[in-house]
């Protein structure tokens, strides 16, 4: 029976942070599901396909995207990873403050799905500063955040500030 792990978040956009979390789920896990966020209350700049996308993009070029599939959901975490059948949910950890939120998290799932266990990953050491937040701010003030997102990330905020500022008036 393949082992399988789930990955969730908004993805908006995918970082080299995100990717290394995959990068390291995939050596541990036969199959890593990426569970795109999609929530009504939440205005992402890229659309769930250009999520996607970016996503199977930068797992195929990292070399890893036959074990990485993509997928949504929009209820409980835990959920999603009993529908996809994960015995495991991977974190990412960057430091101190992910740890508390993500040991809240963890002990939440735990109660609702025991079943389920959660996977804290670390950061690697030069990636630790990157935030999809971030990211998002230095590329809308023109920034170059081709350190910080694979390539197909920067061509998708890039596409998205365009349709961002054509709607200006």
């Amino acid at each position: 029976m393949a082992r399988v792990a789930l990955y969730s978040g908004t993805f908006d956009p995918m970082t080299n942070g995100h990717l290394d979390v995959i990068r390291q789920g995939v050596a541990l896990f036969d199959r890593v599901v990426v569970a795109i966020g999609v929530h009504p209350g939440k205005a992402p700049w890229l659309s769930f396909d250009e999520r996607a996308e970016t996503i199977r993009l930068s797992c195929a070029a990292g070399g890893f995207g036959a074990a990485v599939e993509v997928a949504s959901f929009d209820g409980l975490v835990v959920e999603a990873a009993r529908a996809v059948g994960a015995a495991a949910i991977l974190r990412g950890l960057r430091d101190g403050s992910d740890f508390d939120y993500e040991m809240q998290m963890a002990g939440m799932n735990g109660t609702l799905a025991p079943d389920i266990r959660t996977v804290f990953l670390p950061a690697s050491p030069g990636l630790r500063h990157i935030s999809g937040t971030l990211v998002r701010q230095i590329a809308a003030l023109g920034g170059d955040v081709s350190a910080f997102a694979p390539a197909a990330s920067v061509d998708a905020l890039k596409r998205a500030i365009a349709r961002r500022e054509s709607k200006k008036p």
